[in-house]
């Protein structure tokens, strides 16, 4: 009885690993932009506006936890303009944004994302842009492709 409860136990706990990983890379996020990272979302600093009136770019504050490629200063905070973030990155895509995706439905502070990221934001997007960090001096980046990632 105890080797049959060892066994069930072992089992249990390795599904319970196995539905914790996330396939966060994809063709996109390797490719597109000009730097890769794996960063965890630290705040959302405020709430989010709703799309009825315009699109915009919303300035999210994260730690770089890995850089995969790319100019990007390696465990620091960086500003990432997400675009239409109450939308999923699957359909968050449109004429102004120009080519921006991935597999995140939802963001969520303490949350880890891979993303290809383009900078400064202003080279690819001329839009609205709601930025509660006007104050911090720095780059504000691009975020083209957004994936939930694993530490």
């Amino acid at each position: 009885m105890r080797v049959g409860a060892g066994v069930a136990l072992i089992a249990t706990l390795f599904l319970a690993g196995c539905a914790r990983q996330v396939n966060d890379v994809d063709e996109f996020v390797t490719k597109l932009g000009t730097a890769e990272v794996t960063a965890k979302l630290l705040e959302i600093p405020g709430k989010f506006p709703s799309n009825d009136l315009y699109n915009y770019a919303f300035i999210l504050k994260y730690k770089v936890l890995k850089v995969h490629r790319g100019n990007i200063p390696s465990h620091g905070e960086i500003l990432v303009g997400q675009y239409n973030p109450l939308k999923p990155r699957e359909q968050a895509a449109d004429d102004d944004s120009g080519k921006i995706g991935g597999h995140l439905t939802a963001f969520r502070a303490g949350d880890i994302h891979r993303m290809a990221l383009e900078s400064p934001l202003d080279k690819s997007y001329m839009g609205g842009i709601v930025d509660k960090y006007f104050g911090v001096a720095g780059t504000r980046y691009w975020a083209v492709w957004t994936n939930p990632g694993a530490e």
